[in-house]
């Protein structure tokens, strides 16, 4: 057996070996606990861990989301097993990958709430469970205590919300806030004190069009960002990379996601942004107009082309980007603050993570669902509660299937053998196993789409990525990433490393049978 082999084989039965250990608990994990942990999951969309100070300080300060990291562990090898909201959203619930539970895009797919899920598995534990903001699964949730969720996307103004009595109510503000304000409300006065509690508060933000709440509208206008080094990426070796359509440059909308609205003007998404600024209430649309309009008469009297016009349109991104996880963070120490003051913070475990990454101009683009880099890295931070010692950085690599053994194994719930990802327990409790998977799988299924991403599936070692394109395409990519972490040469079909892509072929097969996932690669069919 050879290094790379050698290396990889607890990802295929080392989270067997795990799981089985697991499912062993018939007590809960902290006997020396006088309450059971409560535990409080906060999941944003679409945000990515450059744009977090605790992870990287060039564009952003994020100071409570970093006190929640100071206060707690940091993971910096956290990835998704498919880049994209609903799918990642099913991995998280189910802590199986999209093939076992079935929900693959955002377009065909409506998510099957019969199957099993951790949350009805807390619930039959005596554990409450709520979960309050963006679902965006297509049915409507199950195995909650309470839970009340934004149609769709949800909007950020004036939101509507769908109650469990199965009715439709608006509110009125902007949507982080609302979220928070009912995420705190269900822990006062909705929930029994006497029961843990699991809530998982879903924001909408910072979801693309990037509409920040109007008291931070002026905020960074005077920062200029650093373009990424590799923003006018020219694809070379990379055809699937090359026909996407989620370029900056070319494919940003400059109505709807840069608000550059004028009557003389049209775009694809006009409409649909005259939509969202329909919900503002007079004195909201009088900030918005305030601020937006000399904007808007510059930009249109400078008449900017080619790479002036794609800075431009960079700068504007990036500003509303921040301006958007403005709210975010301050929410998230709300959250922080309620919690140490009701004296639940040392008994609660609470995450903080996105369903996926998301480009902030690497290589050119925003979005997301390819499998580089940016996009299937997401940010993981947790506070633990007293009695778990850990601190600082946990450098295993995770996936967010990890999170349902995690959450049952910390409230004693037998872990079912059938969950594919791993209890993050042991890392959170300094064990540091001996036999940690070594490997990441990832499956993209959306295509044809939004964006146009072609499907892939893939395997993620320490050190490399090799990435198979399929469908309409038949293209492999390997990357070394401790020599070329942006991505940027493709090292398939050098001599040099064949043997490197011929190993990670045999366990991307390893791991697709492992996980039991129909769309495999064929040996025989890559020699033709």
């Amino acid at each position: 057996m050879n290094n790379l082999q050698s290396g990889l084989l607890y990802s295929i039965t080392g989270a067997t070996a795990v799981a089985a250990f697991a499912s062993c608990a018939t007590k809960p994990s902290n006997p020396g606990q006088q309450k059971p942990l409560n535990i409080v999951y906060i999941m944003t969309d679409d945000h990515t861990a450059q744009m977090m100070s605790c992870y990287d300080t060039r564009y952003v300060e994020t100071p409570n989301l970093d006190r929640l990291a100071k206060e707690g562990v940091r993971f910096t090898n956290s990835f998704v097993a498919n880049s994209l909201s609903g799918p990642s959203r099913a991995c998280m619930l189910t802590g199986k990958h999209s093939c076992a539970n079935k929900f693959y895009d955002n377009t065909t797919c409506v998510f099957d709430t019969a199957q099993q899920t951790f949350p009805k598995l807390l619930q039959k534990a005596g554990y409450q469970t709520a979960v309050i903001g963006k679902w965006h699964l297509e049915s409507l949730p199950s195995g909650f205590n309470y839970w009340e969720i934004v149609p769709g996307q949800g909007d950020y103004y004036n939101p509507r919300f769908i109650t469990q009595h199965n009715d439709t109510i608006q509110k009125e503000g902007y949507i982080t806030n609302l979220i928070t304000d009912d995420a705190i409300d269900w822990m006062e006065h909705k929930r029994a004190k006497d029961q843990p509690f699991c809530l998982l508060i879903h924001h909408k933000a910072i979801h693309r069009n990037w509409m920040a709440d109007t008291c931070n509208l002026a905020l960074y206008e005077d920062k200029t960002f650093p373009m990424p080094d590799n923003f006018f990426d020219d694809y070379a070796g990379r055809p699937a990379a090359a026909a996407q359509e989620m370029s900056i440059a070319k494919d940003m909308d400059m109505i709807y996601d840069l608000k550059m609205l004028h009557p003389d003007k049209e775009s694809r998404l006009k409409s649909l942004y005259e939509e969202y600024l329909g919900r503002l209430n007079p004195a909201q649309r009088a900030a918005w107009d305030k601020f937006y309009t000399p904007i808007i008469e510059e930009f249109y009297h400078k008449k900017l082309t080619a790479k002036e016009l794609a800075n431009w349109k960079f700068q504007r991104y990036m500003r509303d980007y921040m301006k958007t996880l403005k709210s975010l963070d301050d929410n998230v120490g709300r959250v922080l603050d309620y919690l140490k003051a009701e004296g639940l913070l040392e008994n609660t475990l609470v995450v903080y993570t996105s369903d996926q990454g998301f480009y902030m101009g690497e290589h050119g683009w925003f979005d997301k669902r390819f499998m580089y880099e940016e996009s299937m890295r997401t940010p993981l931070i947790m506070r633990l509660p007293t009695g778990m010692n850990r601190r600082g950085d946990v450098t295993e690599l995770v996936q967010n299937i990890d999170y349902a053994p995690t959450f049952l194994e910390l409230a004693g719930v037998v872990v079912p053998q059938d969950m594919q990802g791993a209890s993050l327990l042991p890392l959170l409790k300094n064990e540091r196993p001996q036999h940690w998977r070594k490997a990441l799988y990832y499956h993209f299924y959306e295509f044809p789409a939004e964006h146009r991403v072609k499907r892939h599936y893939g395997i993620r070692t320490e050190r490399y990525k090799l990435i198979h394109f399929y469908n309409d395409i038949n293209w492999w990519e390997l990357y070394d990433l401790q020599t070329d972490p942006s991505e940027m040469h493709n090292l398939y079909g050098q001599k040099a490393y064949e043997s490197i892509a011929n190993e990670l072929k045999t366990e991307l097969l390893k791991l697709q049978e492992q996980y039991n996932d129909p769309v495999r690669f064929s040996p025989e069919r890559d020699k033709e």
